[in-house]
């Protein structure tokens, strides 16, 4: 089995100071940084949730094969549904100047899901089937308003969810933390998102995508 940090250490390599404050222009660059601050948001809520309540035996946990598989599968699962939240915000607020173009936007987004799900280590557990995750995904598109539900924050449902459902903590003491969890990823993402925007040319990816049609 890998380290505890090895399914994100390739998507979190490719974040540098320099890169990090550089405007997003195109929508390439859009989708790594997507990908990159899903896996970012997952890991840092996930483990730190785990290692908060774990205390002092955090580290011996690892070496239980039940628990380590269980980790194995929530960091999936919390990992896709960030995926998911940042997928639509970053993809309603970058084409937003656009005509309005349901499919382009469906399409786009869809790309972004797919892209971070197939480029993660092919060492996902049997309990976390990518096919499902995409239709899942393609079924959150479905009756997406872009025009004013993608670029709110209140976007921002599955990885709360996720986070609470998959942690493997006794669901007991996951009830008495539950606000505790929700605000660590809520606060997480507001960081996120106030990058991004602040980053975000929303005239230049428009421009690109227009000349490229």
């Amino acid at each position: 089995m890998k380290s505890l940090a090895s399914f994100f250490k390739e998507f979190l390599g490719r974040i540098s100071i320099k890169r990090d404050s550089a405007p997003l222009q195109k929508i390439g660059e859009i989708e790594e940084f997507v990908t990159t601050r899903a896996a970012f948001v997952a890991q840092k809520t996930l483990y730190g949730y785990v290692k908060t309540r774990m205390g002092t035996r955090y580290p011996s946990m690892f070496e239980d094969d039940v628990f380590a598989h269980s980790i194995n599968i929530a960091k999936m699962h919390v990992f896709s549904a960030c995926l998911s939240d940042l997928s639509v915000f970053a993809v309603g607020n970058a084409l937003s100047k656009l005509p309005t173009n349901q499919t382009l936007r469906s399409h786009t987004a869809a790309n972004f899901y797919r892209s971070g799900l197939f480029n993660n280590p092919n060492d996902a557990p049997a309990e976390f089937s990518q096919q499902e995750a995409i239709s899942s995904f393609e079924m959150r598109l479905f009756d997406l308003d872009w025009e004013t539900q993608a670029i709110d924050r209140a976007i921002f449902t599955e990885s709360p969810k996720a986070l609470y459902r998959w942690a493997p903590i006794a669901d007991n003491l996951k009830k008495q933390d539950a606000d505790i969890i929700l605000n660590s990823i809520n606060f997480t993402w507001s960081e996120i998102r106030q990058r991004y925007l602040r980053r975000l040319d929303v005239d230049a990816v428009c421009a690109s995508i227009e000349r490229n049609k």
